[in-house]
């Protein structure tokens, strides 16, 4: 590992643990650094609470999780977008390119609008299936189709559609006015009752996905040459691309299922971060990973009190935001060549 490296993940870590506990603090109850601390070794085991119950319920059961959980997301949403730009060779690959969110708004669809599952199914797990049901409809019909990069993107887009479409046509035939409102505020992404089982879940699948693509980041690098170029240096293609792809499909679904579609992460962080790492995905994929964490916390700091008392979806600021990130990653790139 580089010192350059080094200073940049020592950097960003130190950045994002000072954005979380700077973030804590923000809302409408008066907290305190101090009082985040003093919630935290509490609860930890590390010392006595010195707060009332309501100010450390505020910090460990309200804001504490939102925040952890916007981060896990962030940092999970780059990781998929930087491996999937590299993995379809597209620079506008990002982790809804199969399809996964789409499948997942469905899913939660047919929980809360349609009342599958009779009760005994989440909205999360509904949303979580129908991920996972997308993802497998795209695998299968790319390899009907040969299994190359672009039918993959192709079979994504088509699935995306398709569910899109369904969810659409279940809201506007089969919810009332409340129902439809709640579902809508989901869709465009929302950290409204996170809670510390969405953090744990979250932060293990990414912890985990994030070790298999370390382990593939020279394989990744060979990827930037092309296929046939990455077979003829000894990458089997076939199976690396699919390791790949479940892996960042499943660590989208779990995301997408605690938080909704929360869109542009993937597809701009990546862009910004290659510009201090180069693109060598060691360097890349845990800066990028770090960068989406302190990015997301603090959008959703700005959604949850920007307009407050109403909070406006995480999806609608990261769009907002990204829309003008990403042409001005274009416009630079333009220059470059």
């Amino acid at each position: 590992m580089t010192t350059r490296l080094l200073l940049l993940i020592a950097g960003g870590l130190a950045a994002l643990f000072a954005s979380i506990a700077v973030a804590v603090t923000i809302g409408p109850a008066d907290i305190s650094t101090a009082d985040v601390w003093a919630a935290v070794t509490a609860h930890l085991g590390l010392g006595e609470s010195t707060l009332p119950p309501l100010r450390d319920g505020i910090v460990w059961n309200l804001r504490m999780p939102r925040t952890l959980l916007a981060a896990v997301c962030g940092a999970g949403l780059a990781l998929c977008g930087a491996v999937m730009q590299s993995l379809l060779r597209n620079p506008l690959a990002d982790p809804f390119v199969l399809g996964v969110s789409s499948g997942a708004s469905t899913g939660a669809v047919a929980v809360v609008v349609l009342g599958v599952g009779g009760g005994a199914v989440s909205l999360s797990a509904g949303a979580f299936i129908g991920a996972l049901l997308s993802f497998g409809l795209v695998l299968a019909l790319s390899h009907s189709l040969g299994g190359s990069t672009d039918r993959v993107v192709l079979s994504g887009v088509a699935a995306m559609q398709l569910f899109s479409a369904l969810t659409s046509f279940t809201v506007l035939t089969s919810a009332d006015a409340d129902t439809t409102r709640a579902v809508l505020f989901w869709l465009l992404g929302s950290l409204t009752g996170a809670g510390w089982t969405d953090v744990l879940l979250c932060a293990v699948v990414l912890a985990a996905v994030l070790l298999v693509c370390l382990g593939h980041a020279r394989t990744l690098d060979a990827f930037a040459f092309g296929e046939e170029a990455a077979a003829a240096l000894g990458v089997r293609v076939a199976r690396t691309r699919l390791v790949l792809l479940c892996a960042t499909a499943l660590l989208t679904a779990t995301l997408v299922s605690s938080a909704g579609a929360i869109g542009f992460v993937g597809l701009v962080l990546p862009h910004a971060t290659r510009a201090l790492t180069g693109s060598g995905h060691a360097r890349l994929l845990p800066v990028t990973a770090l960068a989406g964490a302190i990015f997301l916390v603090w959008v959703d700091t700005a959604a949850r009190t920007v307009i407050d008392p109403q909070e406006v979806p995480v999806g609608v600021v990261t769009s907002l935001i990204g829309v003008p990130a990403f042409v001005a990653v274009l416009y630079r790139g333009r220059r470059k060549t």
